[in-house]
């Protein structure tokens, strides 16, 4: 089933709680919520019609809580290709039905049944073959991929008609097919139409349809750092020699070593299959099995077999290897057949993840698409207790690491675990991760190792950094447009920077006359760095300079106030509070309400033609 990251789209409170309670049932799922009527969302919106067609565009499954005519009438002027829409579903607010609208047989089917079951429902589905035998060959259950959907139209309607159809079956016993067997079709040998199952390469020119089982599995291995095109070319020419079916491939299998190995990555998503990986020893149990066992590979990685060792692996214990080690340019690879389905999720581990995301000040309506979207797809959350819980439902049904403030090391290295052993783990930090915050840790560790013994599995790990909306930028949106012009951020807490040195960089700031935003300003035992602190930058801009005091940004608590820079003192400020301290160009002035701006110009008034 199609889900990419499926949207629940809630226009009333009703609604966002059917979707919570719904969340739990569609993996990877997010909530988002009409601003004016829902009060926590993972995503605000304030138009309606126009996010419903920016999700469709960018090919996201919607599960729109509101009438179906709301849904129509903002799709249909996107509409051209059914076979490239996403998943679209109306679900009616009392939970009492359910309708795929568009995508079908790309998954929506499939997830009405999923969403009916949950709310004790019949779905309400249209599609012909769907309700008139159960099935859809042009979307096939989990364990089995068409490899010529264009061939499934005509072979469909001609079953609707009544017409008999040709089953030829080249499986073996023990492959489950009975959602197409117990359907009720007319089948006998001599019908036009006809429906191959098998792991075959698809002939050219049939008329048949073809629907693969995932019952191979392919190993690999190879060099470090060979291209994706030569192992592409590689793997087709072999598949081509004998005759096997991609689209029969459920998985590609290979030693964990090569978790990092880009190639195979790519290789295993141009397949859209899964890369699950074996450890040495697990892989060396197969060496009875293997055709060609290498002492050689043995005392480079601790196996005497890769490609076949893997393929063997992952298809199981009664798998037959049907294509033996096959060798070029620094790659080998073999091909083991299952007398069942694979499912690749119950063998070896998956490639590990870490994202590394900045959730912003702490409002949803701060928090980058990205990094919810990257939330939704862990499998666990990592991160300070506090930032945990600013995410709500959006990590309701993950498995929660929480931490308290402090213990930084001990956080991320228990992330980058998590992601060695296969998992899909979010690191959150408010703000930016990047800025004054975990990243840096973790590519720290990643580099140099927990105790300063490089961690190899850990070099392995996929990482990706989500950015977030940081402080400063959150303060200075709040108050107007303080950072117009050159600024810097300079951190007060001397417990990992020698406070000379934080002196150095702030009389730096001063003789540069630049915007100043002080991160960890004040501490429960630490107070009189700020007032040294604003003595040094008074050396070089006034006193009547303007200061921004913004505290708990993004939160219901939320304070921003505009003092001078000679009132700042340490009894005004918090850990939750950030200080921008403007040069001696920033400017302050109050608006018709009362309320204060304030900005650094940066010239452009001065201009007398534009550029």
């Amino acid at each position: 089933m199609s889900t990419n990251s499926p949207v629940f789209v809630t226009l009333n409170e009703t609604g966002a709680a059917l979707a919570r309670k719904l969340a739990g049932d569609v993996p990877g799922s997010e909530v988002h919520g009409l601003k004016t009527r829902v009060a926590q969302a993972d995503i605000p919106f304030s138009d309606t019609l126009a996010h419903l067609r920016g999700l469709f565009s960018d090919g996201r499954t919607i599960i729109a809580i509101a009438s179906a005519g709301i849904v129509i009438r903002a799709l249909a002027p996107l509409l051209a290709d059914k076979t490239e829409e996403p998943p679209v579903l109306a679900l009616s607010e009392d939970g009492s039905s359910v309708v795929p609208l568009l995508g079908g047989h790309q998954g929506a089917n499939e997830l009405a049944r999923m969403l009916a079951e949950a709310l004790g429902i019949n779905p309400a589905i249209t599609t012909a073959g769907d309700t008139r035998f159960g099935i859809a060959l042009d979307n096939p259950p989990q364990g089995w991929r068409i490899a010529n959907r264009d061939k499934a139209k005509p072979v469909m309607a001609a079953m609707l008609n009544g017409d008999a159809v040709n089953i030829k079956d080249e499986t073996a016993v023990g492959v489950n097919k009975s959602w197409l067997m117990d359907a009720e079709l007319s089948i006998a040998d001599d019908a036009e139409s006809a429906i191959r199952l098998s792991h075959a390469r698809l002939p050219e020119d049939t008329a048949e349809v073809l629907l693969s089982p995932a019952v191979l599995a392919l190993g690999i291995g190879c060099e470090r750092g060979v291209a994706l095109d030569d192992m592409a070319t590689f793997i087709f020419d072999v598949f081509k020699e004998n005759d096997i079916g991609k689209h029969a491939i459920a998985c590609v299998a290979t030693i964990d070593l090569k978790e990092d190995e880009t190639a195979i990555k790519e290789l295993a998503k141009l397949g859209d299959v899964p890369v699950r990986l074996f450890d040495a020893a697990t892989l060396d149990q197969e060496t009875p099995r293997v055709t060609d066992p290498s002492d050689y590979v043995f005392e480079t990685v601790g196996t005497h077999s890769v490609s076949e060792a893997a393929a063997l692996a992952a298809a199981g214990p009664n798998a037959e290897l049907i294509v033996p080690k096959q060798k070029r340019g620094g790659m080998t690879c073999a091909v083991a057949l299952s007398p069942t389905i694979i499912e690749p999720e119950k063998i070896g581990r998956s490639c590990g993840r870490l994202a590394v995301i900045g959730i912003g000040p702490g409002s949803n309506e701060w928090r980058a698409p990205e990094a919810t979207n990257e939330i939704s797809q862990a499998t666990d959350i990592v991160g300070y207790k506090l930032y945990l819980d600013l995410l709500g439902p959006l990590i309701d049904g993950k498995t929660r690491h929480d931490y308290p403030l402090g213990e930084e090391r001990d956080r991320v290295a228990a992330a980058l675990n998590l992601a060695a052993e296969g998992k899909q783990v979010a690191l959150v930090s408010s703000g930016d991760i990047g800025i004054y915050a975990m990243a840096c840790l973790v590519f720290e560790l990643i580099e140099q190792g927990p105790m300063g013994e490089v961690n190899k599995a850990w070099q392995r790990i996929e990482t990706h950094v989500v950015p977030g909306i940081s402080a400063l930028q959150a303060a200075a949106a709040k108050i107007g447009a303080p950072l117009g012009h050159d600024f810097c951020t300079v951190s007060l807490s001397n417990l990992l920077t020698p406070w000379e040195v934080i002196e150095q960089r702030l009389k730096a700031a001063a003789d540069g006359d630049f915007v100043v935003a002080l991160y960890n300003p004040v501490s429960m035992k630490r107070r009189e760095q700020l007032g040294l602190a604003r003595d040094i930058l008074l050396t070089g801009r006034p006193a009547e300079t303007p200061v921004v005091l913004a505290r708990n940004l993004g939160r219901d608590e939320e304070k921003v106030d505009v003092i001078t820079l000679g009132e700042l003192d340490a009894e005004l400020v918090d850990m939750l509070t950030v200080v921008l301290i403007g040069s001696s160009e920033t400017r302050a002035f109050k608006n018709g309400d009362g309320s204060m701006s304030v900005y650094t110009p940066r010239g452009y008034g001065d201009k007398k033609e534009s550029f």
